[in-house]
């Protein structure tokens, strides 16, 4: 293709904001060419702007996710403009914070549209591409919801599930064709995003991620790190890992917990405006960036995150700890023993 270079292609969905602008940036400071998928015109340019500031390239392709067509389009104009996709993240997502009793059949449709068969379409339309290459790397960008259903959220709690089912589905036919296709999935904590500031509630306060809330760049770093090298899964925050196996070892009491604290956690104590907009159908207009509004309430960092970056040499350390704390405990012993 006309645009081929050395360079890593990459494709980012929900670019325009959030999670998706903060892994385009992150790319873009290593070099990468990155296709910046989203509907949100405004959004896009922003990110454009930001990749190039970073050392990238990119391409603004606006894009419904939630539209096959739509997305094979997209993969078209990347691969026209810079060359094979070397790695496809899935990322888009639209969400209603409800009780499931207040939600509608178009609600629930939309959403899983754009969060689940968005994910689907995006990691189809990657493989086709990167199947006869058998090489590239898909990431899924999941969240511990994946797992663990919370109040207020059951549509997109739901997509989030499934695209696990899918996901772990399509891995295994990948490894029993020897398919060297990388697809792997990074569970988020709760994240400082502007999604909260627009997506579609009923609630009497405005939403909010249930503490502790981490950077969007948390979850960029661990988005490149899953890439570059080949992890499956990935936990990101300590949140996520309790969230995960506590639901493994005690999912009813985790239901009685949540239902008596899942409704407060989730709100502040300002109220809706009743003139919000939001981004179910379309997208609110403006260039949001990838930060929400709780800045100083979000962690820049995961010291779990990093532990599991550093798990091998973790290990080789505590190994090494072991073995000395065995050998002055031997030394110890035969000193006694001589005496």
């Amino acid at each position: 293709m006309s645009g081929t270079t050395d360079s890593e292609v990459v494709v980012v969905t929900g670019a325009s904001a959030g999670v998706g602008r903060a892994t385009a940036r992150a790319f873009a400071e290593r070099g990468a060419k990155i296709g910046l998928l989203a509907r949100g015109e405004d959004g896009l340019e922003g990110a454009r702007e930001e990749v190039e500031r970073a050392g990238g390239e990119a391409i603004a392709v606006p894009t419904d996710v939630a539209d096959p067509d739509a997305v094979e389009a997209a993969a078209e104009t990347v691969e026209d403009a810079f060359g094979s996709i070397d790695v496809w993240v899935n990322n888009a997502m639209v969400s209603v914070f409800s009780p499931a009793a207040e939600m509608t059949t178009d609600d629930y449709r939309r959403v899983t549209e754009v969060t689940y068969l968005g994910y689907v379409y995006g990691t189809q339309t990657a493989l086709e591409r990167m199947r006869p290459r058998d090489e590239g790397t898909i990431v899924q960008v999941g969240s511990a919801l994946a797992y663990r259903g919370i109040p207020l959220q059951s549509a997109y709690c739901g997509a989030k599930h499934a695209i696990q089912g899918y996901t772990e589905s399509v891995r295994t036919e990948l490894l029993h064709d020897d398919c060297d296709v990388q697809l792997s999935m990074v569970q988020m904590p709760a994240m400082n995003t502007p999604q909260f500031e627009w997506t579609k509630t009923r609630l009497p306060r405005n939403p909010q991620p249930v503490p502790p809330i981490y950077q969007p760049e948390v979850a960029a770093r661990a988005i490149v790190w899953a890439v570059d090298n080949g992890e499956d899964e990935l936990w990101v925050g300590r949140s996520t890992v309790k969230a995960i196996l506590g639901n493994r070892l005690i999912p009813r009491r985790l239901d009685d917990y949540l239902a008596r604290g899942g409704y407060d956690s989730q709100q502040t104590d300002e109220p809706v405006d009743p003139d919000r907009e939001h981004n179910l159908y379309e997208p609110v207009s403006g260039d949001f960036g990838a930060h929400g509004p709780f800045d100083d309430r979000a962690r820049d960092r995961s010291y779990q995150l990093q532990a599991s970056m550093h798990r091998r040499a973790l290990a080789l350390l505590a190994g090494l700890a072991v073995a000395v704390a065995g050998a002055v405990l031997g030394r110890r012993v035969s000193s006694a023993d001589s005496n």
